[in-house]
């Protein structure tokens, strides 16, 4: 530095205000990882949540094929509008799990 020295004084206050700052795990994490797209400060439970996520649009996909089967060779129409609200539902799912998908792994101009 060119500057002038810091004073004994100035140098504890600093020294305490590093160890209040590294002593915040969450803000410490958040310093060691500046990469964009990396969320360290997520909860733990959100890997869970996401699978969880992927599990019930897998379930209504299936729900849906299933619908779509049974109302094609029946020709139901409680059938027919049931496989259409599932159908929608499903979408609906796929394009929430792929908006997260794309936060996640930085895609994007």
């Amino acid at each position: 530095m060119d500057g002038p020295e810091l004073s004994r004084q100035e140098l504890m206050i600093l020294k305490d205000m590093e160890q209040d700052l590294c002593a915040d795990r969450l803000l410490d994490r958040r310093l060691r990882t500046l990469r964009r797209g990396v969320r360290p400060w997520t909860s733990p439970g959100s890997w869970s949540r996401r699978h969880r996520a992927g599990l019930y649009t897998g379930v209504l996909g299936v729900a849906c094929a299933i619908l779509l089967v049974y109302a094609v060779a029946t020709s139901s129409p409680p059938l027919i509008w049931a496989f259409a609200a599932v159908w929608v539902f499903t979408l609906i799912r796929l394009i929430r799990l792929a908006i997260g998908w794309c936060r996640t792994h930085d895609i994007g101009p």
